[in-house]
């Protein structure tokens, strides 16, 4: 994995460090889901239910958590609450390993949601990356995180014909162990901390925040689709099972399924981006996702025509996941993009628990049409809740250190922020001793503003 100029050492080895502990970390949570609904059967106290519990059941834990230990991180330090979340994240892989019943692995998986270090990693990032190169090394974390997700589902069904499904569990542990060495090895130790504003929850914005009509929208989607990719994963691996696919055989499926849905979705992604149209990519690209699952249903006795559907899923699925973290960041007010982004990954990870329950509820009292029909249902609602969704204004933010004295002295930087060329949006907070802007890159001048913020200061 490359990553673009500019970073110096300590910035490229947080970029390979963390993207490395998120993906052993994803990995080892999502190699479950293309094998559970067929190896779960010889678990005791079976159902589609619990199937469906069990695969989402970390969604339930680590959405709860997640801000919580990025406040404890404030408190107590990045790396210590780290190592604590991967401890706790091997314990709850070896409780699903050594169960005989799908309540214990459900049990498992909660505690392995309870290792919510998500935030805490990012905030890491953050601290120990200079603000004009933070997003080099955001992004080289989220790469890893959505190549871990195509990793897992290819490998998973591999490699558990050969270690089964407690092996699996235990080599999820064993990939959390991994991660402590990383952190405790490789990655540096933070010597200041990044404005929170930018990187981290805070508690007292998020009813604001919940009230924004433009994030909630992308709140509300980011749920839709994990709640639908969660329970797709219920009952994908039992109809390819039903066409005479072996279970270690799925991932000839799935990689060129992958590989095809990533080459079609670059298109969607320059097309929105260049022509400023991703408001009608991603509503496009919803109608894409419902035509998948009706796909999936109609062409269930069809290997090939499971092939085309599950294709066009992971297209609109891919660009999805993509977009939407980065619509967040672009609606976010200045100075409040973490607590927007924690309410978004809170929110992701509820998806993923009530996909589980949904999916397996479903199946259980009302089989492959019940499921299809719920998630398509979603999906159509959710096309029509982007109605009105706006295209963001191509903009870019800058966080600077603002060495404002009180809350007077701020407003009078963020006055001055203000009548510079460019400057859309600009909050200074002296708690932060930081700067938020969201600025027009073709007019604004960062030299001019650090030179409005030091001549305030002084």
């Amino acid at each position: 994995m490359s990553i673009s100029g500019g970073l110096n050492s300590i910035e490229k080895r947080a970029a390979l460090s963390l993207a490395l502990v998120f993906g052993l970390r994803m990995l080892g949570l999502f190699m479950i889901m293309p094998v559970f609904a067929i190896y779960g059967q010889q678990l005791d106290g079976y159902s589609p239910m619990w199937v469906g519990l069990a695969i989402g059941a970390y969604g339930l834990s680590q959405a709860i958590l997640q801000i919580p230990m990025g406040m404890l991180s404030d408190k107590y330090g990045r790396k210590p609450v780290i190592l604590v979340g991967l401890v706790i994240f091997c314990i709850g892989s070896l409780v699903a390993g050594m169960s005989e019943s799908v309540y214990g692995v459900t049990l498992g998986r909660a505690i392995q949601g309870m290792g919510a270090i998500a935030s805490t990693v990012l905030a890491l990032a953050a601290d120990v990356t200079r603000d004009e190169h933070r997003p080099k090394v955001m992004a080289t974390i989220g790469m890893c995180i959505g190549l871990s997700f195509a990793i897992s589902i290819i490998v998973g069904p591999i490699l558990v014909a050969y270690i089964g499904l407690s092996g699996l569990f235990n080599l999820t542990a064993v990939l959390a162990i991994l991660g402590m060495l990383v952190i405790m090895f490789i990655a540096p130790n933070a010597v200041s901390k990044a404005p929170k504003g930018d990187t981290r929850a805070a508690p007292e914005l998020i009813k604001d925040l919940l009230k924004d009509g433009q994030l909630l929208r992308l709140d509300v989607g980011i749920f839709v689709l994990h709640l639908v990719i969660t329970s797709v994963f219920v009952v994908l691996p039992v109809m390819l099972i039903k066409n005479d696919f072996a279970t270690p055989e799925h991932w000839q499926l799935y990689f060129p399924t992958l590989l095809i849905s990533f080459l079609l979705m670059v298109p969607l992604i320059i097309i929105g981006a260049k022509k400023e149209r991703m408001k009608s990519i991603y509503r496009f690209s919803l109608l894409l996702l419902a035509t998948s699952l009706v796909m999936m249903y109609l062409l269930q006795d069809s290997l090939i025509g499971l092939f085309v559907a599950v294709i066009v899923f992971f297209t609109a699925f891919n660009y999805l996941e993509a977009s939407l973290p980065s619509l967040i960041a672009k609606f976010s007010p200045a100075g409040k993009k973490g607590t927007a982004m924690g309410i978004y990954s809170s929110s992701q990870f509820f998806g993923a628990f009530w996909g589980g329950m949904l999916g397996g509820v479903c199946y259980q009292w009302l089989g492959l049409e019940g499921v299809f029909l719920s998630a398509t249902t979603l999906v159509l609602l959710w096309w029509f809740y982007t109605k009105g969704m706006v295209d963001p204004k191509v903009s870019k933010t800058f966080t600077l250190d603002a060495n404002a004295q009180d809350k007077q002295s701020a407003e009078i930087m963020a006055q001055q922020l203000m009548s510079l060329p460019g400057v859309n949006e600009a909050i200074v907070i002296f708690d932060d001793k930081a700067a938020y802007l969201k600025v027009d890159a073709k007019l604004f001048n960062v030299t001019s503003a650090r030179a409005v913020l030091l001549s305030t200061a002084s």
